[in-house]
């Protein structure tokens, strides 16, 4: 196995575990957690392939379904015993934006694609897939909330992918580099309340 594709089936099933999260404090049944673990798992993904002009995983590997089912029957049974599911949300979300990010710039660093379309692909397989999830699920979505790091997590991680490559680094290497930038900002608007500065509106000059 590669390593993009390991990069890819561990984000996919740390992302289907927080869709199905998601569907147990909606009080959905199983369908709806498979749907949104599924939803949640391979949205990023789907969406970047198709961008990439690729067939998206899932149908190449239908693994990738069996993954993110899988991760719904387990939440089904097991979410009841956490003692906050929103913060393991957050935490394991976080987790998973720092896999999945690699796994998207990687891809497309690959395909011989240039500098921005890495960064953008790097943003597109993390956040689209807890976007569509938190919107389906009516919830503020974790990308939108007011000044808090997450789009700017995975665009830094795509930078320093790229940065790392342009370097000379094993794409081992430039994947980590990757993968700790995202984390390191993730877990610090997390525990530490880092934000970026939101518009203010003031009132207008006479």
């Amino acid at each position: 196995m590669t390593l993009l594709a390991l990069l890819d089936y561990t984000a996919v099933l740390v992302f289907a575990l927080t869709g199905a999260l998601v569907a147990s404090r909606a009080q959905l049944d199983i369908v709806g957690f498979a749907f949104l673990a599924s939803l949640t798992g391979l949205g990023g993904g789907t969406l970047r392939d198709l961008l990439l002009d690729r067939t998206p995983i899932w149908i190449t590997d239908p693994a990738y379904l069996a993954i993110t089912c899988g991760a719904a029957v387990l939440v089904f049974f097991t979410a009841h015993l956490l003692e906050s599911r929103y913060q393991a949300i957050v935490w394991l979300d976080a987790a998973a934006l720092a896999v999945a990010v690699p796994a998207g710039a990687g891809i497309a660093l690959s395909l011989g694609q240039p500098a921005p379309i890495i960064l953008v692909m790097g943003i597109t397989t993390g956040c689209a897939g807890g976007l569509m999830r938190d919107v389906v699920a009516n919830e503020v979505p974790l990308v939108l909330k007011q000044g808090e790091l997450y789009v700017t997590c995975a665009l830094a991680g795509s930078a320093a992918l790229a940065i790392a490559h342009a370097a000379g680094l094993t794409p081992s290497i430039a994947a980590l580099t990757c993968a700790l930038a995202t984390l390191a900002l993730r877990a610090g608007s997390i525990a530490f309340g880092w934000r970026l500065p939101v518009y203010k509106p003031r009132p207008p000059k006479v």
